[in-house]
């Protein structure tokens, strides 16, 4: 097993999204993938890039039978952190493997057992080449990658300075990492379009956050990540960017800031 290789406090980030994910993800591609589940045998879910399982415990419970999820993600220190007690919809059992996998090599024979091939927020992360070989080994069968960012923020009330910083955060998004140019928000048109290649049908529904007061803290820190990858690509905006965080922070202080940022979820197969 690896090593973590992300921040420490990146558990928290994940924890802190995790009800904001659940409350976005599509209903309506989420009755799709009922509806194509074999119902006479226990089901196998593999689910890419787990984190610490929060897709297990948002998609498990909507599903019926016995399931078995293998979860696949590289950070030891996540995988550590994953599974729990999952019950399915009838109140049938969940068990849970985890498996340290780099998932841009995953094979389609590492998927062979698999009924369905889930992801959460990680398309947007991959190169054109991670997500031509990620396809190719899902293409056989039904795969649900939900919450992927589509380079989409509204702000209500609107700042002049919105667009900006999100041209700067998209442009970042789509930055050359270690000689890995990103798609960020390109990703889910690239996934798509890899998919049709191989002949699969896909459907795409928005799945946007929205968030208001009552999610005050997860506004606070995605902020703050997105107004430093937006200085990081433009160091310009270094000059305007703390008094604009300062503005925002106090309209949600204020219960004023109101934020939907759009995403995306797929169904192919």
């Amino acid at each position: 097993m690896t090593t973590s290789l992300l921040p420490p406090d990146f558990a928290d980030w994940l924890r802190l999204r995790e009800p904001a994910d659940a409350a976005a993800r599509s209903a309506e591609l989420l009755d799709e993938v009922r509806r194509r589940l074999p119902a006479d045998r226990p089901l196998v879910v593999h689910d890419l890039g787990s984190g610490t399982g929060s897709m297990a415990r948002w998609l498990a419970p909507r599903l019926p039978g016995p399931q078995r999820w293998v979860l696949h993600e590289r950070d030891a220190d996540l995988l550590a952190r994953a599974a729990g007690d999952l019950v399915a919809a009838d109140g049938s059992p969940v068990t849970v493997l985890t498996r340290g996998s780099d998932i841009t090599r995953l094979r389609a024979a590492d998927l062979a057992d698999a009924h369905l091939v889930t992801a959460s927020a990680l398309l947007d992360m991959l190169t054109a080449e991670e997500i031509e070989r990620t396809v190719a080994a899902c293409a056989g069968h039904p795969t649900l990658f939900a919450i992927t960012v589509v380079g989409r923020v509204r702000f209500t009330p609107a700042d002049p300075l919105d667009a900006e910083f999100e041209a700067a955060f998209n442009a970042h998004q789509r930055r050359t990492d270690g000689g890995r140019a990103l798609l960020g928000p390109d990703a889910v048109d690239a996934t798509v379009a890899a998919f049709r290649r191989r002949g699969v049908e896909v459907r795409t529904r928005p799945s946007p956050w929205r968030l208001g007061p009552e999610q005050a803290a997860l506004t606070a820190a995605w902020l703050a990540g997105w107004l430093d990858a937006a200085v990081e690509e433009r160091p310009e905006l270094a000059g305007v960017v703390d008094a604009y965080r300062e503005r925002r922070l106090a309209q949600a202080a204020a219960g004023r800031l109101r934020v939907v940022l759009d995403h995306a979820d797929l169904l192919a197969g």
